[in-house]
């Protein structure tokens, strides 16, 4: 439930505090003076769309701050959580969520949740676990199709709900066969194209058969043969230089020669230095060799060699610009078999999918016949119910009946359901949606809720002016009736009637000052004389009247054993 909320600079109101706590709190005032800015500014709470037109005349921004009680465990804390944000523990296995909302006079908005800012979209999604606002815009939407199919979903509880789901994974898993289908025999051209041309690729790589790093390898020996005679003459000094095989010096016995001159020393550091010539003659030795079978390779590599190294490379460099690279030419051989193998089943694809077609047809008018079924059932129940709480509601005469009927195929099933109101014995049943007037479509809704309480439980109900179009004892059993839904559920009612306020147990009245805005001291919890007082003004426009407030103070006393 929602305990306090606060507004600043929103509409009319300057500033206002409003506690509201468990129970039925009504909230009255003049017109004009702000009683439907508090519907918006829950509204805004609630993730609903800013417009910058709600921000008061001359503010940079709107303010609307609230604190609710929560579970301390379940879905509204984790999703909480999931936003960054923190409930705080008040015992009980309660909690308290403090959200606001900020919006600028240019139209940019901010939300926050458990203390961390956060999208719009989270207050929304806290909103469908707390709250269900009607205002008359809501009884408007009442007159829509899928209104009223949610409405008797919402009253039939986890049988449908189950037979929904159900309903729901089979038609989602046919919708998906019949697109892949469609895509196969749309594109069957188009995909054989592509299977033509893979196939060929791949031929063309297989026959080639390059291996990883192959065209590095070419290109360093291309470099190589190109430039064999260079190199030979270079790697010829550096041998003879190292190692003669004529009379000449070389550097291995110039190392020689010094190593035995040292060895005839005795001091110990010349004894060092010579264990390092012996090693550099091993190294000079070993270069040598390495030398003279590099010269080898050399005679042996010819023109011809050179020639089949340079077609080898023309033949890669043919797929690298095909390909973009080589290793993207070997890649297609991993992957295109693969898909050449998928391409190529698109035949039998074609017949397993249109069998799995059929068997999802066949499921799925078994999944839509349950769910009409157990629709059916809950309407007969449903029309009872809401045909009992209209009898209370000041409509004695009035009968509901809920009509479950074939219709086209949808994410809800194959139903039209509509609610037929007969305001009367005699009169055909015709259609909220078109036979309804205001006051008889506000006490539907009300009706509806009352009864879907039952099974589907709301933590609080928004009602802005849901007394509008009636009166008199029609406003008194509306009044009794929101008493009722308050005994389960926490109930918010935007009220221009006494008939209605009477009946609950926190009444706020919102109060203009002299220069037109509201302020902080203007939003009051009125009892006793000045809850008669406002009680009085509501039914004659007079708070110091003599009659009305005899009549305020009877209102009251009929309501205080319900309330």
């Amino acid at each position: 439930m929602i305990e306090e909320m606060r507004m600043r600079d929103l509409g009319v109101i300057s500033e206002a505090t409003l506690p509201i706590g468990p129970g039925f709190t009504a909230i009255t005032g003049e017109t004009g003076a702000g009683k439907t800015m508090v519907v918006t500014g829950l509204g805004l709470l609630l993730g609903a769309r800013a417009d910058s037109g709600a921000v008061r005349a001359g503010a940079d921004s709107a303010v609307v701050a609230g604190v609710w009680v929560v579970p301390e465990v379940g879905s509204v804390a984790d999703r909480v959580a999931e936003a960054g944000g923190e409930v705080e523990a008040i015992g009980d296995g309660r909690a308290e969520l403090y959200v606001s909302r900020t919006l600028t006079a240019e139209g940019r908005s901010r939300a926050s949740v458990g203390g961390r800012s956060a999208p719009a979209g989270v207050l929304a999604d806290l909103a469908d676990e707390l709250v269900v606002v009607h205002g008359q815009s809501d009884q408007l939407r009442l007159r829509s199709a899928a209104a009223q199919r949610d409405a008797l979903d919402r009253f039939a509880g986890e049988p449908v709900a189950y037979a929904l789901a159900e309903y729901r994974r089979v038609y989602d898993a046919f919708l998906a066969a019949e697109a892949e289908l469609a895509e196969l025999t749309t594109r069957r051209d188009e995909r054989q194209a592509e299977a033509a041309q893979l196939r060929e690729a791949i031929a063309v790589i297989e026959g080639i058969a390059p291996e990883p790093g192959e065209d590095a390898e070419l290109a360093a020996k291309s470099e190589r043969l190109s430039n064999a005679e260079e190199l030979r003459v270079a790697a010829s000094t550096a041998r003879e230089a190292l190692s003669s095989e004529e009379d000449a010096a070389d550097v291995s016995g110039l190392i020689a020669d010094a190593r035995r001159a040292l060895e005839r020393a005795t001091d110990p550091v010349l004894t060092a230095l010579t264990e390092q010539l012996a090693e550099i003659g091993y190294r000079a030795v070993d270069i040598a060799a390495q030398l003279s079978g590099y010269l080898a390779d050399l005679d042996e590599s010819g023109p011809h060699e050179l020639e089949a190294v340079e077609e080898r490379r023309a033949l890669l460099a043919g797929l690298i610009r095909q390909h973009g690279s080589l290793e993207n030419a070997l890649a297609l051989l991993q992957t295109g078999s693969a898909r050449l193998m998928e391409l190529d089943d698109d035949g039998d694809r074609v017949e397993r999918l249109t069998a799995r077609i059929e068997s999802l047809r066949a499921e799925l008018d078994s999944a839509a016949e349950l769910l009409t079924a157990r629709r059916t059932e809950a309407a007969v129940r449903l029309g009872a119910a809401v045909t009992e709480e209209l009898h209370a509601l000041a409509m004695p005469d009035a009968t509901l009946t809920v009509e479950v009927s074939a219709g086209t195929a949808s994410h809800s099933g194959r139903d039209d359901v509509a609610l037929l109101l007969a305001p009367h014995p005699g009169a055909s049943p015709r259609s909220v949606a078109k036979g309804a007037s205001g006051g008889e479509l506000s006490r539907v809704m009300l009706a509806i809720e009352v009864v879907i309480a039952g099974t589907d439980p709301v933590p609080t109900f928004v009602f802005d002016e849901v007394d509008a179009g009636i009166g008199g004892a029609a406003a008194i059993e509306v009044g009794r009736r929101l008493a009722t839904l308050a005994r389960t559920s926490q109930v918010i009612a935007v009220t221009h009637l006494a008939q209605v306020a009477a009946f609950a147990n926190n009444h706020l009245s919102v109060v203009k000052s002299n220069d037109g805005s509201v302020t902080a001291s203007s939003v009051r919890q009125l009892t006793g004389e000045e809850r008669e007082a406002e009680m009085a003004r509501l039914l004659s426009g007079l708070a110091d009247s003599d009659a009305a407030l005899t009549h305020a103070r009877e209102l009251l006393s009929l309501a205080e054993p319900r309330g």
